[in-house]
């Protein structure tokens, strides 16, 4: 199992989603305990956003993390693009902040691309990175067009991330966004890696042969598939603490070769543009 570079830390391959987590009282115990174990078992990048049940996954998250020593976590969380202006970046960044219960963040995201001119957003990222409250900012759900335009703005090259949504059934990048990464030294970081239950890719039969191969399961496979270049950090979401597990095992399997021409040979890799996929 190979770390990723993200904005000049070695990080777990595989991180935690927070999407529809923190909303339920009943269920509040169940996620701090899928939290807990992705971290007692090497995850350190933990991701959410102050969308996410309006800031209830932050909550749940500073929670969950109060056990650890901060420095060894990686926290990742995304401002809205209505709130990211110069104005109002550093009130969303202070309620994020006050919800996760830390000082900063190792990294900031803008959620995706909005009306705020991102030449202004840019500005006030630099800024709460100049005062300590982030460590990195990066964007998501940019396309090819939007990166190639971001890198060339002032202080562009210090996006540190772009998280899209990258799995097997959805690789469409593959064609000129993960190029364009890679010749930036750019991590990708790949929410809905497994396609959200992935129920057409669970029953494909060259999936189900290699994960025998590897004796692991069929989201195990889909997952190391997903950060099978060493540059890709994969955020799956779960409840399930069981299913964390799970998925951080994933990180160890090394597909071969040849599982990767029999996945290309189902699943081909793109030959054109194609448009990015979104949630």
């Amino acid at each position: 199992m190979k770390k990723v570079k993200i904005a000049g830390r070695e990080v777990f391959p595989i991180g935690l989603g927070t999407l529809k987590m923190g909303d339920k009282p009943d269920t509040f115990d169940q996620e701090v305990k899928a939290i807990r174990a992705g971290l007692d078992n090497g995850v350190q990048l933990i991701d959410t956003a102050e969308m996410y049940g309006s800031g209830n996954a932050e909550t749940l998250v500073g929670h969950a993390i109060e056990p650890y020593e901060r420095e060894n976590l990686f926290l990742v969380s995304k401002v809205l693009p209505n709130n990211a202006s110069k104005k109002q970046i550093p009130i969303s960044l202070d309620n994020s902040l006050k919800r996760l219960n830390t000082d900063y963040l190792d990294l900031y995201l803008l959620h995706w691309k909005g009306s705020v001119p991102i030449e202004e957003t840019i500005e006030a990222m630099e800024q709460a990175k100049m005062q300590g409250e982030i460590k990195s900012w990066g964007v998501s759900n940019f396309d090819v067009n939007d990166m190639t335009r971001l890198l060339k703005l002032p202080n562009g090259q210090h996006c540190a991330t772009n998280q899209v949504r990258y799995n097997l059934g959805y690789r469409g990048i593959d064609f000129d966004l993960v190029p364009l990464m890679k010749e930036n030294s750019m991590p990708l970081m790949a929410y809905a890696p497994v396609d959200r239950g992935a129920s057409d890719l669970t029953k494909q039969q060259v999936l189900l042969d290699i994960s025998k191969k590897h004796n692991a399961d069929v989201f195990q496979i889909l997952l190391a598939w997903s950060i099978r270049n060493g540059q890709t950090i994969a955020i799956p979401q779960s409840s399930n603490p069981d299913h964390v597990i799970n998925n951080v095992k994933a990180a160890n399997i090394k597909l071969t070769e040849e599982d990767l021409a029999e996945i290309d040979s189902v699943y081909p890799e793109p030959t054109t543009s194609e448009p990015l996929a979104l949630w």
